[in-house]
């Protein structure tokens, strides 16, 4: 409880308030408001087309609301921002990285260890002008062993399976030592198995004291460090509490259309 309390006392690494975003001839958030604190561990759950992604485009700066009257749009207490200053303190993981890392490796070899280095440069891998300093190295070589991955620094990521390329951009993302960490549908596409290595992978990344904002419309994904739910639908904001409160089988049922019953393992939520 102690704990729970001095979060709720934290700074806001987030304060979104009044937020309409558009994207092409619609608005995909509408009166948008989240607020999230340093230390805390949040999954944000929503359907396809509910507006999750676009959120992470706000977080990243990628795209801006519209400007209008009690908008707040603040990251770490401040309004503007330089890209390159943001991405020090705000780790992104994203579906499109991963997308745009399949492309980038049929063009070239990247190694685990070149992708991680290159978070330092904002590229995917290394190129001949990038001066990589005796520092870097040994931060990499502590963020290879973290993830377990120390035995892929030198393999091509084209020769990883999916599992093992999320945990290298994941690695891209830690260089900085942000303060947050957001991941977007981490563990689609993955096997069982893949999944299950995964989601033990986020439960460390989550006790080593980073917020952790986690993007997902699977339920089992909300590992038992996240203590808060966020529900998302047609870009509003329509449930925020505890995994207790938000993870029932009729919130859910609504949430996704569909009739879903919502049963509690020993580790975590899912359904069936």
């Amino acid at each position: 409880m102690a704990a729970a309390s001095g979060r709720r006392s934290a700074p806001l690494i987030l304060d979104f308030r009044s937020l309409t975003v558009p994207r092409g001839d619609r608005f995909v958030l509408r009166d948008f408001s989240l607020q999230i604190r340093r230390g805390e561990h949040v999954a944000l759950l929503g359907p396809n087309g509910s507006g999750k992604s676009t959120l992470i485009k706000a977080i990243t700066r990628e795209i801006y609301p519209v400007d209008r009257p009690g908008l707040r749009f603040e990251l770490l207490g401040r309004a503007d921002w330089d890209i390159n200053d943001l991405r020090g303190h705000f780790g992104i993981v994203a579906l499109d990285q991963l997308h745009n890392l399949s492309h980038e490796v049929t063009l070239r070899q990247v190694t685990a260890r070149e992708l991680v280095l290159s978070g330092y440069f904002n590229s995917l891998g290394l190129w001949p002008h990038h001066r990589v300093k005796p520092a870097h190295e040994r931060h990499a070589r502590g963020i290879l062993r973290f993830l377990e991955i120390s035995h892929l620094a030198h393999r091509p990521v084209s020769e990883m399976s999916s599992g093992e390329q999320r945990r290298a951009m994941i690695g891209r993302a830690l260089v900085h030592d942000p303060e947050a960490l957001v991941l977007d549908e981490p563990t689609n596409s993955l096997d069982p198995g893949a999944v299950r290595e995964f989601r033990d992978l986020l439960r460390k990344l989550a006790r080593a004291g980073r917020t952790l904002l986690l993007v997902t419309h699977h339920i089992a994904d909300v590992i038992p460090e996240i203590e808060r739910v966020i529900l998302m639908q047609d870009g509003r904001i329509v449930g925020d509490g505890s995994k207790a409160q938000m993870l029932t089988s009729g919130r859910l049922s609504r949430l996704f259309g569909a009739r879903l019953k919502v049963v509690k393992t020993r580790r975590n939520y899912d359904v069936v």
